[in-house]
């Protein structure tokens, strides 16, 4: 067991979830000034490109168990590694949760029922859309992101740019998801500021996970499918075993 590895994966998921979601809690909405929607997707698609250079030749940087699971079935990661993985990355989203309630708890007039970024559908929805459109939109915006994450590390890809189009990967489906759900195709992130929220965001929290789960493996399987030598990985990113 290399220690190091989940390690890795939990301070990259940290940063995901802190950086990410105190965009939206902190910066989103600042009076006159506040960043919007772009600017809350551009943060979650540069905390991956940035742990991506500084840890992706430790761990791979997943920083997501749809991401973990995605890679397995696509046939990128050993399925061995896949609990201890998603461990390490729920728990750097608690405590990523954890750090940036006390930072914006500090603010006047911060309330958790405002949400604390945490994903919703039906009434809890940024745009009050049903179960059924979140559920489709976590599906679909998933299975394209690791379709992008196994295309752009593939072997024959263009070495060292992998980064670059995984974080505008992200950036891209969290302009088109944030409004049905807060985006989340990542159950560790959804965990974290759930675990605050309770309530509605506890009761909701099944989707986050099933929803990123089955996109992430469905992703893996059509690259699968699709791609020559789909196992053929460029540095940092760790190996499959051999089939």
């Amino acid at each position: 067991m290399d220690l190091r590895k989940y390690v890795a994966e939990g301070i990259g998921t940290f940063w995901l979830t802190f950086a990410g979601c105190g965009s939206a809690v902190i910066a989103a909405g600042f009076p006159q000034v506040g960043i919007g929607l772009l600017g809350v997707a551009l943060a979650f698609g540069l905390t991956v490109l940035t742990m991506a250079y500084a840890i992706g030749h430790v761990s791979g940087c997943h920083l997501n168990p749809a991401v973990t699971v995605g890679l397995a079935a696509g046939g990128r990661f050993p399925a061995r590694d896949i609990l201890p993985y998603v461990v390490a990355q729920v728990t750097g989203a608690i405590v990523a949760a954890a750090v940036l309630y006390v930072i914006a708890s500090g603010a006047p007039g911060f309330d958790l029922a405002k949400g604390f970024a945490a994903n919703g559908y039906g009434e809890h929805s940024p745009g009050g859309y049903s179960l059924v459109s979140g559920l489709v939109t976590e599906v679909v915006l998933t299975m394209m992101f690791l379709f992008i994450i196994m295309g752009a590390t593939h072997g024959k890809a263009p070495v060292g740019f992998a980064p670059i189009a995984i974080g505008l990967g992200l950036t891209l489906i969290n302009l088109v998801g944030i409004p049905v759900t807060n985006l989340s195709v990542n159950p560790a992130r959804s965990t974290g500021p759930a675990l605050f929220v309770g309530g509605w965001a506890l009761a909701q929290l099944w989707l986050f996970w099933l929803a990123p789960l089955v996109g992430g493996v469905l992703g893996g399987l059509f690259y699968r499918w699709l791609s020559e030598e789909p196992a053929a990985l460029v540095t940092g990113m760790p190996e499959a075993p051999a089939h």
